[in-house]
């Protein structure tokens, strides 16, 4: 095995593995190749180590990877490696059983190269049910046609509200015996027993009452400002009289009082 972070690192999307992956390839550079292939990840196939197991010396070996990097089979290069104390920088050596073009070693340094297989699609909840229903009743295994063909009926239920150990139990209760056709009698159940459309309850109106703090007398939001009441806030200060910021000496409220009582009122000036 090679250093940490060095040594080889399969490509993804490999195919499975045939006699014939490598019969494009030379003698040589091929039964290279297969050895290699069959390395796990992060074993050493730098041209020392590889002389030492094969019967090739290093001119030879250091020839042959050339060519397999030519046919699409092998990228080598460096990567930057950061962790929370270092970034080093190692070596990689990418192999693949599959002949790539440069188009995609690319993508794929990059991060972002299509795999080759065949993604499995995503099978749906109702169809998990119909696959296991074998294991909870074993007279009632069905085929994976069969799944299909049921996937719908078992989603309905499901849309209905029903939920899973109900749906169980509507299926595999009171089974005869012995069960000559389960596809049958599973569809037969699914549209006999399909329960009906559940209506989703209105909701509740909750009254709520709020309470002062201080006093625990009842109250509006409006009126408890600061979970407080009227009486618990005690008397509301009269708002400054002056540009805001303004400091008001003492007793000027008082002396404009005074001022304001020693007006004559308005009907009775006499005017000029």
């Amino acid at each position: 095995m090679a250093k940490p972070g060095y040594g080889k690192r399969t490509a993804p999307g490999e195919r499975p593995r045939t006699e014939r992956d490598f019969a494009h390839l030379l003698p040589r550079d091929a039964a290279v190749a297969a050895y290699v292939d069959r390395l796990p990840d992060g074993s050493d196939i730098s041209v020392k180590t590889l002389a030492k197991h094969l019967p090739y010396g290093q001119c030879a070996l250091s020839t042959t990877l050339n060519r397999l990097q030519a046919a699409g089979h092998l990228r080598r290069g460096r990567e930057c490696v950061i962790t929370e104390e270092m970034m080093f920088w190692v070596t990689r050596t990418f192999f693949s059983r599959t002949a790539r073009e440069d188009e995609w070693w690319n993508a794929y340094i990059r991060g972002d190269a299509p795999s080759d297989q065949p993604q499995r699609p995503t099978r749906s909840r109702a169809f998990i049910l119909l696959a296991a229903l074998g294991r909870t009743a074993p007279a009632l295994s069905l085929s994976a046609a069969d799944c299909v063909r049921l996937e719908p009926q078992v989603s309905e239920w499901f849309a209905r509200g029903a939920t899973e150990a109900e749906l169980l139990h509507a299926l595999t209760a009171g089974l005869p015996s012995p069960v000559h056709c389960a596809a049958r009698l599973v569809e037969r159940r699914l549209t006999d027993k399909l329960p009906p459309e559940r209506t989703v309850p209105a909701p509740r109106t909750v009254l709520r009452i709020l309470e002062c703090g201080e006093c625990g007398a009842p109250g509006t939001p409006e009126a408890l400002l600061g979970g407080l009441c009227r009486k618990c806030r005690g008397p509301v200060p009269e708002p400054p009289v002056g540009p805001p910021g303004a400091v008001q000496a003492p007793g000027v409220r008082e002396r404009m009082n005074a001022v304001r009582a020693g007006l004559v009122p308005r009907p009775e000036r006499t005017y000029r």
